[in-house]
This record gives structure tokens, sequence and C-alpha cells, in this order.
């Protein structure tokens, strides 16, 4: 298997469990709990959304043929409350991951190191993606975060639970060692 057949599906595999991570987070909440912002500086999880559908739809939309800062693009009213149901909630999340993973699932091997722009600066394929595994996970990971601060009953762990480290440890450890990506089991855990 070549270095960059390998590199898609890795990941392909990586946005699969961060994206599994913010449902299972959502999943979790009341309904009107994807609403709450706590201060004027913070976003609620509504609005995190929002923001990740636009960035998504806007990066990955005609990426060979048009900027990643589409023209279209408010990026400022993404962090307004526009959304106001779950289901919109829900729906912008599916738009903007749909978007994504077509681009990503239909990208060959041999296009990653075409150029592409993003607000006029030109990155490979390879790094516009590795840019977003940064972007992307960092608010999914403030959607887990505040998902757990608002939630009202017992939290049920995305992870390692506390405490079970060892336990987990030892689970791993009593397998044959294996070639594969960490979130094989990960995302079969959190299906």
């Amino acid at each position: 298997m070549e270095i960059n057949s390998t590199y898609l599906e890795s990941v392909h595999k990586q946005f699969l469990y961060y994206k599994t991570l913010g449902e299972k987070a959502m999943q979790q909440l009341a309904p009107e709990q994807l609403f709450i912002a706590v201060n004027n500086d913070t976003n609620s999880i509504a609005v995190i959304v929002q923001h990740l559908s636009g960035n998504m739809v806007s990066r990955w939309t005609d990426i060979f043929t048009t900027d990643g800062e589409k023209e279209w693009r408010n990026r400022d009213s993404e962090f307004e409350m526009i959304l106001t149901t779950p289901e919109e909630v829900w729906n912008s999340w599916n738009v903007g991951w749909d978007c994504f993973f077509n681009t990503l699932n239909n990208l060959q091997q041999n296009q990653l190191e075409t150029i592409i722009y993003i607000r006029n600066e030109g990155h490979t394929i390879l790094e516009a993606i590795n840019r977003q595994l940064a972007h992307y996970p960092y608010h999914i990971g403030q959607m887990v975060f505040y998902a757990k601060m608002l939630k009202n009953t017992p939290w049920e762990s995305l992870s390692i639970p506390k405490n079970k480290s060892g336990d987990y440890n030892k689970n791993k450890f009593s397998q044959e060692k294996t070639i594969k990506n960490f979130t094989d089991d990960e995302i079969k855990k959190l299906s």
C-alpha cells in the first residue's frame, strides 16, 4: 500500500472518530442545552456546530477551482445564534460533514500534492487536510468539554473513564500485537 493511500485512510478514520465524539457529546444533552452560552465570550454548542459546518462547506466545495474561503461565506455570522432547533443543529452538522467526507472520499492519492488556496494562500491538499485535522478536533474538544459541564446527569465517558486506565491497558496488552488505526476499536465502542 502506498503511503498516500495509507494517509487518506488514516485521516478518514481520524475525522470519523472526532465526528462521532461530537455526536456522542451532543446526544448526552437535553435539546435546550445545545443553545446555552454562559457569557458573551463563549459559544454554545449550536454556534460551534454552525461554525464547523460553515468552515467545512466553504473549504471543501469546489476545492480545485475556488478559494477555500468562499465569497458567499459570512464567517462572522457563524458566531451568532442562527440555529434555533435541535433539528437545525443536526442538519447543519450533517451538511458540513457530508460536504467534507464527499470531497475527502473522492480524493486520489496523486492529488495530495496539488496546490489549492485558502484566503489566497497556497496549500497542498495534504496540508489543507492537516490544517483541518487540527481545527475540527479543537472545536469538537470544546463541544465535549462544554457538554460535560452542562450535563445534569452522570456523563458517559467518550474515552477511557476516570480510574479505568489500568483496566483499559490490561485489556489492550492482553491482545496480540497488531497494526491498525487506534480509531478502529474506538469508533466501534462509540457506535
